[in-house]
């Protein structure tokens, strides 16, 4: 029998405060016949005014909302047991055959909408969704829905291929979540042990994965030139909506990083390196506690993690507290590491029940504590924007959607207590606000990578494992990869963003730098940055980035001026915290 923990199959839909008003509430999802009707009464309805207009667009929104609820159901099930041959099928069959007729369809109807002689009489309240749809018109073609699907097919493998991963550890099979976690151990031997397994396992499907990306570079290639682009990257920022920065913008963010972040994270290192009293840092020292204490190990059960959490969040904000508890109560949470799940973590939304989900690996780490406050930032988000009139409305833009995400993780860091005493509290907070910073230069080597890929798509293999490496040399913490290089040059591989959402990752540095602010915000003003963070969520989608920025009581912006001061300010608290820690 397929393991799972939880408990979306029993569900209801929709949730029975938001009652289809347009689809017959008996309406299950089998084959495209059983949705095809709506798309072509929708495309055929004769619309007479701008009322008939806001009718004939809250009815498409129920229809897309009604599809996105069927998508996440099948993508939980098909994450939560990649060995269960019909989990699989149904999602596969959802991405194959019912994705590409609805992408053709909903581009009938955004055409539909946007030559509608009505568009213009429209509220300002759709200013933000015309514009999307206008946009979508725009980039859509038929020929690259095939495509799409084949690259869909393409991540899918992907998948399968990290999730059937393992190692034997001492006699036993275990995840490579598990085995990764053994680089905390304070037994140097352990942990080099661990990272030649792990290591070794991923490049056993080095080639395989090799084949998957390039297939992936030429297919997204073949998009943009149908779609009239020069390169996908140029594709992407338009098909991500970035109607507010640019590719120059991010490349400033390179190099702001490397100017000003990188130093920080290295001097930092020089401090681990003096701490563990070796003469160089190797790949398996930077994730143990430096001064040889045991890793953090906050919890045993993902039912003791979710307890503690729930204390935490209660302590932020009784609001999201409860918020959480009914997230558990109905089974919306899947958070044990075990085979056949695959890799990762993520926040999905039940758009018709108008409630999020959770999926992780926990395996008893520190990281998984803050993983699961990252993603209950998302479930807030969620929550916080349920009721928006459009279904679209329901989501924000990635670049503020993490914001809420990384700003609980932040903002949760006083009531940590709940999982440690007071000298830990403090080696959580130094040691996450150094990855905070180690993000940042990540994120910058992953982005820049994706812009060299799709710029360059004629690259060889070799030519790619050059030019990250030379990444890695640029924004890297200055580990010594000897003997290791191909370990080092592959590690990508383990980057999902990289195969399945390409050049979805900026989104975090920019909103790592927002959260940032919130953060700043709160050690002065807790009360004041809560409100903020509150009144942004309830916004979704609604508005454009920087207005969403703003309603936080934050500023849009990723420069090197903005950089600067939070830098200092996280390295002050760094040093603080790293004081108490040592009592």
């Amino acid at each position: 029998m397929v393991q799972t923990e939880n408990r979306v199959g029993e569900l209801r839909r929709p949730a029975p405060e938001f009652p289809r008003r347009y689809l017959p509430a008996a309406l299950t999802l089998q084959t495209w016949d059983d949705v095809e009707p709506f798309f072509r009464e929708l495309e055929g309805r004769l619309l007479s005014c701008a009322a008939d207009l806001e009718a004939w667009i809250q009815d498409e929104s129920e229809l897309s909302a009604f599809l996105g609820e069927e998508s996440s159901r099948r993508y939980i099930g098909m994450t939560c047991a990649t060995d269960d041959e019909s989990a699989e099928r149904a999602y596969m069959y959802f991405i194959e055959e019912i994705m590409p007729r609805k992408k053709a369809a909903s581009d009938r109807l955004n055409r539909k909408l946007v030559g509608s002689d009505f568009a213009a009489s429209l509220p300002p309240r759709y200013e933000v969704f015309m514009r999307s749809c206008r946009n979508a018109v725009e980039l859509f073609r038929e020929e690259n829905v095939p495509i799409e699907t084949e690259i869909e097919r393409l991540s899918q493998q992907y998948q399968k291929l990290f999730g059937a991963m393992s190692v034997m550890w001492r006699g036993a099979e275990i995840t490579i979540p598990r085995a990764l976690a053994l680089l905390e151990e304070p037994d140097r031997a352990v942990r080099e042990e661990a990272y030649r397994l792990v290591a070794e396992r991923r490049l056993q499907d080095r080639d395989e994965l090799e084949d998957i990306f390039d297939e992936m570079v030429a297919k997204r290639h073949q998009i943009a030139l149908n779609a009239g682009f020069e390169n996908f990257r140029d594709y992407m920022f338009r098909a991500l909506e970035r109607f507010d920065y640019t590719p120059a913008d991010c490349q400033a963010y390179h190099d702001a990083v490397a100017a000003q972040v990188v130093p920080v994270v290295r001097e930092a290192a020089q401090r681990r390196r003096l701490a563990l009293n070796v003469e160089t840092l190797r790949p398996w020292d930077m994730e143990c506690d430096p001064y040889g204490r045991p890793p953090l190990r906050p919890f045993g059960t993902a039912d003791e993690l979710i307890k503690s959490c729930s204390r935490v969040f209660h302590r932020v904000d009784g609001e999201l507290g409860g918020q959480f508890d009914k997230m558990h109560d109905l089974g919306l949470l899947d958070l044990s590491s075990r085979k056949g799940k695959a890799p990762g973590g993520y926040q999905t939304d039940l758009a018709e029940a108008r409630v999020p989900f959770i999926f992780m690996n926990a395996v008893g780490t520190n990281d998984d504590v803050f993983t699961l406050l990252h993603e209950g930032g998302h479930a807030f988000h969620s929550f916080a924007a349920s009721d928006a009139f459009l279904y679209s409305y329901r989501s924000a833009p990635m670049e503020f959607s993490e914001v809420a995400s990384m700003s609980m993780e932040l903002l949760a860091m006083p009531a940590l207590d709940e999982f440690y005493g007071a000298a830990d509290q403090a080696r959580t907070i130094r040691t996450e606000l150094e990855g905070k910073l180690g993000l940042l230069a990540w994120i910058a080597t992953i982005d820049a990578f994706q812009h060299w890929i799709y710029t360059h798509p004629q690259h060889t293999r070799d030519e790619r494992r050059a030019y990250w490496r030379s990444l890695v040399e640029r924004f890297g913490a200055g580990a010594d990869h000897g003997g290791h290089e191909e370990a080092r040059d592959y590690r990508w591989h383990a980057q999902l963003h990289l195969f399945e959402v390409p050049f979805y990752y900026i989104e975090y540095g920019i909103a790592q730098l927002g959260a940032l602010q919130m953060w700043s915000k709160s050690r002065k003003h807790p009360a004041e940055a809560l409100r903020g963070y509150k009144s942004g969520l309830a916004l979704g989608g609604s508005r454009p980035l920087p207005k969403l920025f703003s309603a936080a009581g934050i500023h849009f912006d990723f420069s090197a001026e903005m950089i600067a001061p939070l830098m200092q300010e996280v390295r002050d608290v760094m040093v603080e915290q790293s004081r108490l820690e040592q009592k």
